[in-house]
């Protein structure tokens, strides 16, 4: 029982050996500058200094765009496999494939709408929702 993994343990062991030793080269032949100028230690971006510090606030509108983005993609990626496989399943149950995708996209739409009458992807200044018509 213990020789089945012996293969497992000298490849692990032969990883960590080349880690450590790779490590201690570096440390051992890395060169060490303890007087670096402040421009070749400050962040850049495509050779172009920052205007700015990153450290900023970032609304979280840009997350939940981000997140609805993600969430609808992957919903219409289930639309592919569909697609492909409609001819086979249509001959078995056409009603059935057809009206399963229709309450699927029914809902990819229901919850676009509602997301859009909620003010999600409304970037300018929020208006204030007037309840019971009293201004």
């Amino acid at each position: 029982m213990a020789s089945q993994f012996l293969p497992i343990l000298i490849t692990f062991g032969l990883a960590f050996a080349t880690a450590v030793a790779l490590l201690g080269l570096s440390a051992l032949l890395g060169h060490r500058s303890r007087q670096n100028p402040p421009a070749k230690t400050d962040a850049y971006e495509s050779g172009v200094p920052l205007l700015d510090h990153a450290q900023k606030r970032i609304s979280v509108r840009f997350y939940i765009v981000a997140l609805v983005f993600v969430v609808l993609n992957v919903q219409v990626a289930f639309l592919y496999p569909w697609a492909i496989t409609f001819r086979e399943l249509s001959a078995i149950a056409p009603w059935v494939v057809l009206l399963d995708i229709v309450a699927f996209v029914f809902l990819l739409v229901l919850i676009y709408a509602w997301l859009w009458r909620d003010g999600t992807f409304d970037w300018g200044p929020r208006k204030k929702k007037l309840e019971d018509g009293v201004g």
